[in-house]
């Protein structure tokens, strides 16, 4: 893009966007299952966008020039305290920040001879990672149990070190919607003297609303001994606009951990609660908005819903040939797979369709399978997503698995990327037939059986030339 010579008008720019986004999947309606939620209530999104607008350009570096902030953010966060065991809390603009700032509060109150440590079970979300290679933390993966999923607080407890500053838990794990066994890891981490993080980022504004509509849900807040930080996003089951989350902490001290501030310069007082230091107020305003719009019995009913959505897509999955629920989810978190059709063609036949699922690819014993999030909208169209879900297995049976040409996978795997620019990249992809460059939607099944194919390591450097290709 080129900078226009003179401004544009409103309407042009909101045309242009139209036009922008003609390929994008749409963010209501239920049948995109992952990256968006959606209550299926408009009124409720028009509240919070609004609110979202008439808090755009505040800025919340500095609290003393915007005391609206101040008392937004005491109201959101007092919100979820409230609702997951107390707590001291800070907002985020992503599950991801929360887990860095828990990362940084452990790190910053552990003692440890050598470089910290973490005990992070291999169904974490990756954010675990990038906070520790960010904050110059090592992780120790912990294997789960390879039938329901859930991390073994055996080999949590083996994992525990003289320099693990912090042990980690889900609630629930995102790959297959499993809750962790927190009481248990808690106590182990307690009785080492290691702080207990619950990443509830997913779960935290969804579990309580389950149970209280009838599911069985376990203990997994600051209620629960040993648990000493919480993670939960608000733009997920909370359904804010994006850039809303928010870390719990059972000690202030603790979050104070958190906190950084700097006077080693001549300028402005630095102190910040978060990475960002400015940053728009306007993801506080959208989900201060959609707490006030939605209430207890909003959310209540929300959970209702959702409840019975995932438990007919559940039962639904399970009766469709050659398909097969992994574990047994307590979550809207569905997660399955199969033995006879190839799941990643099955996700290109849904999209085919009008469907977006979501792939995922194999891991530590873990499968390759389909991850399904189900939302407050899900109900009204959950017959429908097993019709296409048995149309798109049935479709992928007829074609078979992706066909990688012969030897590619060992090319990629041997292939030094650092002697590649980014367009001899491009070119490689285009040979076999991946247009990093095109638009629409692309068939994804072939790159994501050559990713499938390839260890950890070399899948992380493939996808930071995609990454880098897409954006030249």
């Amino acid at each position: 893009m080129s900078l226009p010579d003179k401004g544009r008008s409103t309407e042009e720019l909101l045309a242009e966007i139209t036009r922008l986004r003609r390929d994008d999947l749409p963010v209501r309606g239920g049948k995109v299952t992952a990256y968006v939620y959606d209550t299926g209530r408009p009124e409720v999104h028009e509240a919070a966008a609004r609110a979202y607008f008439e808090m755009l350009e505040v800025n919340t570096l500095d609290p003393t020039a915007f005391p609206s902030v101040v008392e937004m953010e005491k109201q959101v966060v007092g919100a979820v305290a409230e609702l997951l065991g107390g707590g001291w809390g800070i907002f985020t603009s992503g599950g991801t920040e929360s887990i860095m700032l828990a990362v940084k509060a452990a790190r910053d109150s552990g003692k440890t001879a050598g470089r910290p440590r973490m005990a992070v079970p291999v169904t974490a979300h990756p954010a675990f990672h990038k906070a520790a290679h960010y904050l110059g933390v090592v992780v120790d993966a912990v294997p789960v149990d390879p039938v329901t999923f859930r991390a073994s607080p055996a080999a949590v407890e083996a994992a525990i070190g003289e320099d693990t500053v912090l042990v980690v838990a889900s609630a629930p794990s995102y790959p297959q919607g499993v809750i962790d066994p927190i009481s248990e890891i808690a106590a182990i981490a307690a009785a080492r003297g290691v702080p207990c993080h619950v990443d509830a980022c997913v779960g935290g504004w969804l579990l309580p609303w389950l149970r209280e509509a009838g599911a069985n849900v376990p203990p997994f807040d600051l209620s629960v001994p040993g648990v000493t930080s919480l993670s939960c996003d608000l733009h997920k089951f909370g359904y804010s606009p994006k850039g809303a989350s928010v870390v719990l902490f059972a000690d202030p001290a603790l979050r104070r951990r958190a906190y950084f501030a700097s006077a080693s310069w001549p300028g402005y007082t630095v102190i910040n609660a978060t990475v960002q230091s400015s940053k728009s107020a306007g993801p506080l305003g959208g989900a201060w908005a959609t707490f006030q719009a939605l209430g207890r019995e909003g959310y209540l009913e929300l959970g209702r819903t959702t409840l019975a959505a995932a438990r007919t897509l559940r039962e639904g999955i399970a009766k469709i040939p050659g398909l097969r629920v992994l574990g047994d989810p307590e979550s809207a978190l569905v997660a399955f797979g199969s033995d006879e059709v190839d799941v990643f063609v099955l996700s290109d036949e849904a999209r085919k369709r009008g469907w977006f699922l979501q792939p995922q690819l194999s891991y530590a014993g873990i499968p390759a399978n389909i991850h399904i999030t189900v939302t407050g909208v899900t109900l009204r169209g959950v017959e429908a997503m097993l019709e296409v879900i048995a149309e798109a297995a049935e479709a992928a049976r007829g074609r078979g698995p992706a066909r990688l040409p012969e030897g590619l996978v060992e090319l990629i795997a041997e292939l030094d990327l650092d002697t590649l620019d980014d367009e001899t990249f491009g070119e490689l992809a285009a040979s076999v037939g991946v247009d990093l460059g095109g638009s629409g939607q692309p068939e994804m099944a072939v790159v994501n059986a050559v990713l499938d194919a390839l260890p950890a390591d070399r899948r992380e450097a493939v996808l930071i030339r995609f990454l880098s290709v897409i954006y030249s």
